[in-house]
């Protein structure tokens, strides 16, 4: 990374992040997928303002995201929240556009068209008010959630849980980072809204089949759970599992929809397979680091039971962070405070998106 080409510097402003030496506030814009969100985080730490714009009712009627028509919305509702975070700002804190230290977007993963619109938003407000400019990672930022309101420090041990990424990470610090175990075929939120399709629930699936699952016995039926390396995942196969399942269970109840009670019991089944599997796992990673914080981040880590029994690792003399609701799902939050600990200096306005991690 190197520096801003449009913006001269002072000797104090070229460095930004815990080490700087002075307050920094930073402005972020989020919108990799199908929210559109701005914020404005001092220090990494304390939300000044936070907005989001959500576009599930939209979605809703296709069942999933389109791409073409997220990239739309973030288009018509960027400069609605932009200029409802500064509004924001300064009322809860007084700061004006002028007092931001520098501005910061995410560069990828996620949907190329919805992270142009954020980070074209973003790249033009640093050329606007003269300031830094920094690209995020979205993984990254989830991790960064945890930060937020809190006083947490690396080392610790993370489990990022989102719609397509599921990984365990050591956290060595601030900006060193190394994945020890993640998914070989679906991404556990992927997992949660194929399988929701497959017993009938409406978009977004995930939530939903959470909350059915609340109300269902666990051990109704046992799922394989797939035999894979150490620390990696595979969800795939249970998804398999669970349609072979409903067919089952559709012939045996002679019924083209599952009895209430019977779907209960299947989303708390499959709920039990992943979150068991995933704490087990994070469980042995934990063991071997000696490592005695850990973290859940990503819009998965909403889930309850998978935090349940991540919080339950506490009983065991760990300390255990989750981000409150609000950061779990995409939002600019996280963005900012990722821009100020893994940041070492400011990056190209050229930078580009990806839609993959790189």
């Amino acid at each position: 990374m190197k520096m801003i080409k449009n913006t001269l510097f002072s000797e104090k402003q070229a460095v930004i992040g815990p080490d700087s030496g002075y307050d920094n506030y930073i402005m972020a814009i989020e919108s990799s997928c199908d929210e559109t969100a701005c914020a404005i985080v001092k220090n990494g730490r304390e939300v000044i303002a936070n907005v989001v714009a959500s576009q599930i009712k939209t979605h809703a009627q296709f069942g999933g995201v389109i791409p073409e028509i997220a990239a739309r919305e973030h288009l018509d509702s960027i400069n609605i929240v932009i200029e409802e975070a500064f509004k924001q700002a300064k009322d809860n804190a007084g700061i004006n556009p002028e007092d931001i230290t520098a501005f910061a977007g995410t560069v990828g993963p996620g949907l190329v068209g919805c992270l142009l619109v954020g980070l074209n938003a973003a790249k033009t407000l640093a050329l606007v008010y003269d300031k830094p400019f920094i690209g995020v990672n979205h993984l990254n930022a989830h991790l960064c959630g945890n930060y937020l309101d809190t006083d947490l420090k690396p080392p610790f041990m993370a489990l990022l849980v989102s719609g397509g990424h599921t990984q365990i990470i050591d956290v060595k610090s601030y900006s060193e980072q190394q994945i020890i175990g993640e998914t070989i075929d679906d991404a556990v939120g992927e997992a949660y809204d194929k399988v929701a399709r497959l017993v009938g629930l409406p978009y977004p699936g995930g939530p939903k089949l959470d909350k059915m699952a609340q109300e269902g016995n666990p051990k109704a039926y046992i799922l394989p759970k797939a035999k894979v390396d150490e620390f990696d995942f595979s969800f795939s196969g249970l998804k398999t599992a669970v349609l072979r399942l409903v067919k089952q269970l559709k012939a045996e109840y002679n019924t083209d929809e599952l009895p209430e009670n019977i779907l209960k019991d299947v989303c708390a089944s499959f709920q039990e397979c992943v979150s068991s599997t995933l704490v087990k796992k994070v469980r042995k990673a934990l063991d071997k680091t000696g490592y005695k914080q850990v973290v859940i981040a990503g819009g998965v880590a909403a889930n309850s039971e998978i935090r349940k029994k991540i919080f339950a690792l506490e009983n065991d003399g760990f300390k255990v962070f989750a981000p409150p609701m609000k950061y779990c799902t995409d939002n600019a939050a996280m963005v900012a405070s990722c821009a100020y600990f893994n940041t070492n200096t400011f990056d190209d306005i050229n930078v580009e998106v990806f839609s993959r991690v790189k």
